[in-house]
């Protein structure tokens, strides 16, 4: 990452310049994505534009940024403790229909299991 990137994006307050940069340079940036997700990370408290990128790289090519994607969800998981966005990240990884798969994916992904538990009651599962 170029000194002046590091610089605009260290007084980045909450996600939201580091995700424009990613939506805005997507497949131009993905060597220093790994920097970028971390940038994302360190400054979004809410876990807001956590959830967003996670989201976006999904929807863009989730086999080509899996290793981002399932960073940002473990973060998500972290900072979204009012749970506001993790919801939303639950159907975009894992579809409308993951209800029918609950019992295979809480046996296989361990995302898909923090996330389940996270908004779920303890006897819910």
């Amino acid at each position: 990452m170029d000194q002046e990137l590091k610089k605009q994006l260290t007084q980045d307050p909450d996600g939201l310049l580091t995700y424009e940069y990613i939506a805005n340079h997507i497949g131009l940036c993905d060597d220093i994505m790994a920097e970028l997700v971390d940038n994302m990370i360190l400054v979004d408290k809410t876990g807001q534009f956590v959830v967003s990128a996670a989201r976006y790289l999904h929807a863009i090519d989730a086999e080509h940024y899996r290793n981002q994607i399932q960073t940002l969800a473990n973060a998500a998981i972290e900072k979204d403790r009012e749970r506001r966005y993790l919801p939303d990240l639950l159907l975009s990884l894992y579809g409308a229909d993951y209800a029918d798969r609950i019992e295979q994916l809480n046996e296989t992904d361990d995302i898909f299991r923090r996330i389940y538990k996270r908004l779920t009651p303890p006897n819910a599962l």
